[in-house]
């Protein structure tokens, strides 16, 4: 090789190295080569903005954010580094230190897409919906076929409870790029907060293949009365991926349809996946009862207020299938924790009434279950005329007995 080959490369400076160095994707020889240049001067920024930059691609974010506002120092208003630092502080979930940044580089260059589209990401981070709405439309404007704009355009709306307007935007997005697809399922979100269901049953079906997207659309129309449609969705969800939620779904959209001889496979394999689920237990307990097998429901509320001791209704559920087995000795402390978790209504109170009827031995007991009939009469107010005719037919025969 000749002597002025070997003068060139002498010659080269470390900023030229550096650049090389990025071009053939080695950003950490870059950045040792910008680092070369800084020191060998302080006041070049375009040594400072080749450091931020090398920096930046090996994910040095702190680094890279005071390198480049060292640019920034040295040459306010460089509409690159502004644009590239507040990108970097968006990546640092820094929104409101980025968008005065983006905002000048928007304003430097309006005609740019990246600028506007980021002042949109910013500005939507800190809730300011109608800036964000704005700088997006721009950043649309500029490229009408980027789905993220249509999305940004589209969540900025709804953000702002402009629901039928974000839609056509979100709608956009999905037609413009498969991957935005899953802003539909946000927008189905929100018509369900806006008790648009039937808009949300509608997205919904159009997501066939996703279990959680069935899942959700099979308890919607059990929400809105429609157990048999929800059957089909939640037997595929179940069937994609169990899940205790999804089956008891299935078994309370069975047990709507009225097809309660399918529930209980279903709750058994339910339990199998969280056997310390209080709440599914007295669901099953009381699918046991309405099929009549008193002692495993029974068993099922009583796991469900070992689980749970403050849940009153598992409570009350065990004191009335152990008064209809005769379970005297079980029922009455059931009813005495309902009574302490200031859960006791009048229906209770008759329950009490007529265990502690079905146990008296002397006239002690009697006057007990008097009262208790006599309680329950003056907090039933006429609501409940069957039992209360039973409840006053008992307490004169209570107290002819304590009159002997």
């Amino acid at each position: 090789m000749s002597a002025l080959f070997f003068l060139a490369l002498a010659l080269q400076t470390p900023i030229e190295d550096g650049i090389k160095a990025l071009d053939a994707g080695k950003p950490a020889e870059a950045e040792a080569q910008f680092l070369k240049a800084v020191a060998a001067d302080a006041k070049d920024y375009s040594a400072y903005f080749n450091l931020a930059f090398a920096q930046s691609v090996q994910n040095k974010d702190p680094e890279a954010t005071i390198n480049y506002r060292k640019v920034l120092e040295l040459k306010p208003g460089l509409y690159e580094a502004e644009l590239n630092l507040g990108i970097l502080l968006l990546r640092q979930k820094l929104p409101k230190d980025a968008i005065p940044l983006l905002d000048a580089a928007a304003k430097t260059k309006p005609d740019q897409y990246r600028p506007n589209f980021y002042l949109g990401e910013a500005l939507i981070d800190v809730n300011r919906g109608a800036e964000a709405e704005a700088a997006y439309r721009r950043a649309l404007g500029i490229n009408p076929k980027s789905a993220e704009a249509a999305q940004g355009v589209g969540q900025s709306l709804l953000n702002q409870g402009k629901t039928a307007d974000g839609a056509v935007f979100i709608e956009q997005a999905a037609g413009l790029d498969p991957n935005y697809q899953p802003a539909l399922l946000h927008l189905a979100s929100v018509y369900e907060a806006d008790k648009n269901f039937d808009a949300a049953i509608a997205i919904y079906r159009r997501f066939p293949n996703e279990p959680a997207a069935r899942e959700r659309l099979g308890e919607l129309l059990i929400e809105t009365g429609k157990a048999a449609s929800a059957i089909p969705e939640l037997e595929a969800a179940v069937k994609a991926s169990p899940t205790a939620a999804n089956l008891t779904a299935l078994a309370t959209a069975y047990l709507q349809a009225k097809q309660p001889e399918k529930c209980q496979p279903v709750l058994d394999a339910a339990l199998r996946l969280e056997p310390n689920n209080g709440e599914l237990r007295v669901l099953y307990g009381r699918l046991l009862r309405d099929l009549r097998k008193f002692d495993l429901a029974a068993n099922q509320f009583a796991l469900a207020v070992k689980l749970n001791p403050q849940a009153a209704e598992a409570w009350a559920d065990l004191a009335m299938v152990t008064v209809m087995l005769e379970r005297y000795d079980v029922a009455l402390p059931a009813l005495d924790q309902v009574k302490r978790l200031n859960a006791e209504k009048p229906g209770h109170k008759y329950l009490r009434a007529i265990t502690l009827d079905k146990i008296k031995q002397n006239k002690q007991q009697a006057k007990l279950a008097a009262a208790a009939y006599q309680d329950f009469l003056n907090s039933a107010g006429g609501k409940f005329p069957d039992e209360e005719f039973k409840a006053r037919t008992r307490l004169k025969i209570l107290e002819r007995e304590i009159n002997k």
